[in-house]
């Protein structure tokens, strides 16, 4: 089970430990495992959202809640990642400029407005969601993020110059993992509530968004980082949740 807890230990600031030291197959392990730690998050994230709404609070503020929530339990490292990559994506110059941006530490208007649409999006449709009672929708969201990162890292995937996390992870996930979560995130779903075929179409749409995402990054930093995993993974629980609300 250190794979296990070596992705809670990542993914959360919940107090787990890992095991003492980490290569790359215990990163690669760690990663197979990440869509678990997505699924408990989901679950947490709807359990505040049924909370907040049997206190009263409207639901906007539930879903808003509960999107501060998920930032907070992850060190906010993904929508860290999703600012730093969409700065990376704006700039002009070759991958190194690109890379010594995303490296800067600060927050350039293409990451604030991504920041803005993505936890505005994800709040909103949280909260459609939750008024409808379709708490499975939420945990399947919000897991679907995290069968972005195991695609994400995939083999055949090399690690940008200079990238620590990204290093560790990259290329060391086989196809098997990955078709194994994303059969999985369709399975379940089908039982997000709405239509039968909404939840899988949602699944779909959010995972190839990731990959296509994933591989235009890959061509212009050279390479993958930990900050393409977070955007990854932020704009597949974005789009999974949005396409959850069609009925």
């Amino acid at each position: 089970m250190n794979g296990l807890r070596l992705a809670v230990s990542w993914l959360t600031v919940l107090p787990v430990r890992g095991p003492d030291e980490v290569d790359r197959a215990a990163a690669g392990r760690a990663i197979g495992w990440a869509p678990v730690v997505g699924a408990l998050l989901g679950v947490g994230a709807a359990g505040v959202m049924w909370a907040l709404g049997a206190a009263g609070a409207p639901w906007l503020l539930a879903g808003f809640v509960a999107v501060a929530g998920l930032a907070l339990i992850t060190r906010g490292m993904h929508i860290d990642g999703l600012a730093d990559t969409m700065d990376g994506l704006g700039s002009y110059g070759p991958p190194e400029r690109a890379r010594e941006i995303m490296k800067s530490g600060g927050a350039g208007p293409f990451g604030v407005a991504a920041l803005i649409f993505v936890i505005a999006i994800q709040a909103v449709s949280f909260a459609a969601l939750a008024q409808d009672g379709r708490s499975m929708a939420i945990v399947s969201a919000v897991a679907v993020g995290r069968v972005a990162v195991v695609l994400a890292c995939r083999r055949g995937i090399e690690a940008a110059p200079g990238a620590g996390f990204g290093a560790l992870v990259a290329g060391t996930q086989g196809p098997l993992i990955g078709l194994f979560w994303a059969g999985i995130a369709l399975l379940a779903s089908v039982f997000a509530g709405g239509h039968w075929w909404l939840g899988p179409i949602g699944v779909l749409a959010a995972l190839v968004l990731s990959l296509v995402l994933v591989r235009h990054c890959v061509r212009r930093f050279g390479g993958l980082n930990g900050d393409v995993l977070g955007a990854a993974l932020e704009l597949a629980v974005t789009l999974a949740a949005g396409v959850f609300t069609l009925t």
